[in-house]
């Protein structure tokens, strides 16, 4: 049964969203998605200003629009504006919280086999320059975390760092971030959560979490302008002190000649030059979303994802989502192989999507012996009929 939006209704949504005119079908929220009107008129009006009076003044005149973001981003994932800083990407986010750790030679991050491409390589980044060694947690046949292997591991090592990708980007997986986090909180182990493909397509919360840090992009499930993203900082990482390796005087008060004073906030995860009409972009795609509620966006999505997958099933398709709960990505490709004539399909009926091979999912598809996939990923602006149509388009071709 597919839900109803309750704040917007579908026709509005879809009329608000320019790029789903002449017939195109979009499945590649998990990408970069459509953004609305009014995070396009955000951008471009902010620019437009500039053009007219420079970007100091502009800044100066859009200035309490600008710390809107801070209070819907909070808003968004039941935090304070004070645990918010703003990021380039979600890759400059992850960077910056792990630059904040000071890593000494011998000490463990543990994470998954699922996180996220650039995270792995990040960790062995770290393994290869400072020492740090990386272990990853077992998962059960189902591909569920194993919890119980997580606090052995915990209790043996006492990591510095446990990490883990909400959603990975190569399957439909939900790992169960919540139970890690009240691990992580029982013997005081920072957490950091990547909820790149979570953030925008279903409640995220950090409190419920209980996470240290936890990263997010714009362009994805919430529909904002590439170059945006943003960091949560616990109260309990801003009282310690943390700040990235990298500060500059958005983070710190130059008090003396060779002293400097933190500021309070998540904000000195900041730098000093931000586009200001990306994040005035972006501030408006978190209003948006918000408005119609991640509760009803969440459920709408996950109707639109149960009937993609096994539509794509009853036409013979194989889909590659294990586990006990799945997201809004879905994942598949023909037996015998094909890939390269589902794409073909695709793009001649003007559906959009993504394909992710095996080197940027070493360990899951290694363990699947797949090569690569197909991936779809329905977001609230799509409808019933297209999930339908694409399915039935993909099934009358082979």
């Amino acid at each position: 049964m597919i839900l109803s939006i309750v704040s917007m209704d579908i026709n509005t949504l879809r009329q608000e969203t320019r790029g789903l005119e002449d017939g195109k079908i979009f499945l590649n929220n998990a990408g970069s998605s459509l953004m609305p009107d009014k995070v396009v008129n955000a951008v471009t009006g902010h620019l437009k200003l500039e053009e007219q009076v420079g970007g100091y003044e502009a800044a100066r005149i859009n200035a309490a629009l600008l710390e809107e973001f801070y209070d819907e981003t909070a808003k968004l994932i039941n935090a304070k504006p004070s645990n918010i800083a703003f990021a380039t990407s979600a890759t400059e986010a992850y960077a910056k919280a792990l630059s904040s750790i000071v890593f000494k030679e011998g000490e463990v991050i543990i994470t998954t086999a699922d996180d996220y491409i650039s995270n792995q390589i990040t960790f062995l980044s770290l393994q290869k320059k400072l020492g740090v060694r990386i272990i990853r947690m077992r998962n059960h046949q189902d591909l569920e975390l194993d919890l119980e292997d997580l606090e052995s591991l915990i209790k043996q090592y006492r990591p510095r760092l446990v990490a883990v990708t909400h959603i990975p980007t190569n399957s439909g997986l939900i790992q169960n971030v919540e139970a890690v986090g009240r691990i992580c909180r029982e013997y005081h182990i920072l957490y950091l959560v990547d909820a790149c493909q979570s953030v925008g397509q279903m409640v995220v919360d950090v409190e419920k979490i209980g996470c240290s840090f936890l990263t997010a992009t714009g362009r994805k499930f919430m529909r904002g302008p590439r170059g945006t993203g943003f960091l949560y900082v616990s109260d309990e990482v801003l009282e310690m002190d943390y700040a990235p390796l990298l500060l500059d005087m958005r983070g710190a008060d130059w008090t003396e000649f060779n002293e400097y004073d933190l500021f309070k906030t998540a904000k000195r995860f900041e730098h000093w030059e931000i586009s200001f009409a990306s994040l005035l972009g972006f501030t408006e795609a978190v209003k948006y979303s918000n408005h119609i509620g991640l509760p009803f966006i969440e459920a709408y999505n996950r109707a639109l994802s149960v009937r993609l997958r096994q539509s794509l099933e009853a036409g013979g398709f194989h889909v590659w989502d294990w586990g006990n709960h799945l997201s809004s990505i879905v994942t598949f490709s023909r037996p015998g192989g094909h890939l390269d004539q589902i794409q073909k399909v695709l793009k001649d009926h003007q559906v959009s999507f993504s394909v992710t091979h095996k080197n940027s999912a070493l360990i899951d598809f290694t363990r699947k012996n797949i090569d690569g996939i197909v991936r779809l990923s329905p977001h609230y602006f799509n409808t019933p009929e297209e999930i339908e149509q694409v399915a039935g388009i993909l099934k009358n071709s082979f």
